[in-house]
């Protein structure tokens, strides 16, 4: 079972997209070509938040995630959207076992919540096959609810550990990660150069939007609560209230995004 089982369209509806500030800093790295016809690979696309972002700004696409139900969501999302003359292909694949298009590289790399996903050394060595000689990787995402950083977050992660245990879930498992930065990997592959760039961003949720996002999440996917759901749901309601009277709440957030280059010679 996919870590996402069940999550597609909570995530399609409730995950919040990537800003129009986020998305320039992208565009403006990326290296620019004559024909203005640039290429993006968006790895770990899921249901293509990161490509429907930059949909208008790279002339040909190809978007990889291992979930065939995330794709096809994307497909339906962003086809009709796709200017003329512009290429979008959406590939089922492991970031470890994709292989491009012979000749194909990318201007532009995006791993946007993902990268704790992934084989990340490999993947960046791979990447080096990839990418065009003066390419970038962009490495980058912002804080989920399980980080919380703010009393109403603290207590959703709360509700969500008294139901689920105190670890937090990957699907039918725990999330096992390191705490090493993003950055220092980054420095020890082809992409050693990088840049961190953050970008604020302040959104405002309600109790339904904030359960959308969990069933959106591996941590908090619908099955992992069984019979429990509807307890659950009431259950973080009856907490919320406590925060707000108006069912508001507001999140202050950033964008974390690292630029890897290689060094010149």
């Amino acid at each position: 079972m996919s870590l996402f089982a069940g999550t597609t369209t909570y995530y399609r509806q409730f995950r919040p997209g990537i800003p129009d500030d986020v998305a320039s800093v992208l565009d403006r790295a990326a290296p620019a070509r004559p024909d203005g016809h640039r290429r993006l690979l968006d790895v770990g696309t899921g249901t293509g938040l990161v490509a429907e972002a930059l949909l208008d700004r790279f002339g040909d696409i190809i978007a990889v995630d291992n979930d065939a139900d995330m794709l096809a969501a994307a497909e339906s999302a962003l086809r009709p959207k796709l200017p003329d003359g512009f290429s979008l292909s959406l590939v089922q694949s492991t970031a470890e076992d994709f292989k491009p298009p012979a000749g194909w590289q990318a201007e532009l790399v995006t791993i946007c919540r993902a990268f704790h996903w992934l084989d990340q050394a490999a993947v960046l060595t791979l990447l080096d096959e990839q990418v065009a000689p003066d390419g970038v990787v962009a490495i980058f995402g912002d804080n989920s609810f399980w980080a919380a950083g703010s009393p109403w977050k603290e207590a959703v992660r709360d509700v969500v550990k008294s139901f689920l245990g105190e670890q937090r879930r990957a699907g039918s498992g725990t999330f096992q990660h390191h705490n090493r930065p993003y950055s220092e990997i980054m420095e020890e592959s082809p992409f050693n150069e990088v840049e961190e760039v953050r970008v604020p961003v302040q959104r405002t949720w309600a109790a339904e939007s904030i359960l959308g996002y969990l069933y959106s999440t591996s941590f908090a996917a619908p099955h992992l609560f069984g019979d429990r759901l509807k307890e659950f749901e009431g259950a973080l309601k009856h907490r919320l209230a406590d925060f707000s009277d108006n069912d508001t709440f507001p999140e202050e957030n950033e964008f974390l995004i690292r630029l890897g280059r290689r060094s010149k010679k």
